[in-house]
């Protein structure tokens, strides 16, 4: 996803996707020859971080599929090019949770959602992984 000397942009977001994505981006340019890149920025980068989550891709997926959409699905996965979504396999609330025990600073917005994604949440409530499975059928078929 990210090697030796990439210049990594990211965008720095209020919101709790967008804190964990750049406390990770942070933590892993501390370990490897990665440079980070507040976008936007005049400097070039080899890759963008995007902070999307199972949640955010399985919605997408669900509403493009409902519309008819077949053409925007093929920018699910995890790498796509010079974009990455290193919080790809993850839920929300795994997130959410890891920047509470962080204390990293964000700001609570109240979710948008439709009655279908309404449906999904309350789907995966009562079976576990939807969501998942939503994305990995959806990477199977590519």
């Amino acid at each position: 996803m990210i090697s030796a000397k990439d210049i990594v942009g990211y965008e720095s977001k209020k919101d709790f996707r967008s804190a964990v994505l750049e406390e990770v981006l942070k933590m892993f340019s501390k370990k490897a020859m990665v440079k980070l890149v507040k976008l936007p920025s005049k400097k070039k980068t080899t890759k963008k971080a995007i902070p999307s989550t199972i949640d955010s891709e399985s919605d997408k997926i669900i509403h493009e599929l409902i519309k008819g959409n077949f053409q925007n699905l093929e920018d699910i996965n995890p790498i796509n090019g010079k974009i990455i979504k290193p919080l790809y396999l993850f839920l929300d609330k795994e997130v959410l949770l890891y920047a509470e025990l962080k204390n990293l600073k964000f700001s609570k917005a109240k979710k948008r959602a439709d009655s279908i994604s309404n449906f999904v949440d309350e789907l995966e409530k009562k079976h576990l992984e939807v969501k998942w499975a939503v994305v990995k059928g959806m990477m199977d078929v590519e």
